[in-house]
């Protein structure tokens, strides 16, 4: 009898197992969209920086040769300045 009730308990475990598994459907793909950010810059479309004759001054640079150095930099500057500013523009679009 003892013998038969553990059968019967297996025979209903197993029961229980094999219905669960046919009730459950298969898990379903999702397809889930996220933006990934992408440079929008790439990195041969970025100028060169411009070597600036300031940068090249001593300290003990006189006050003239420091003007003459920025004035001679201005031109350059601008230049590279407006494009960077290009290259952002193209970046918003």
């Amino acid at each position: 009898m003892n013998r038969q009730i553990v059968n019967l308990t297996k025979l209903a475990g197993l029961a229980v197992l094999l219905v669960g598994c046919a009730t459950t459907s298969a898990p379903a793909t999702q397809r889930v969209e996220v933006p990934v950010p992408v440079p929008c810059i790439k990195a041969q479309d970025v100028p060169k920086r411009p070597d600036y004759d300031v940068e090249k001054l001593t300290a003990t640079s006189s006050d003239g040769e420091k003007v003459l150095a920025l004035a001679s930099d201005w031109p350059q500057g601008r230049k590279y300045e407006s494009s960077l500013e290009a290259i952002i523009a193209g970046c918003r679009n």
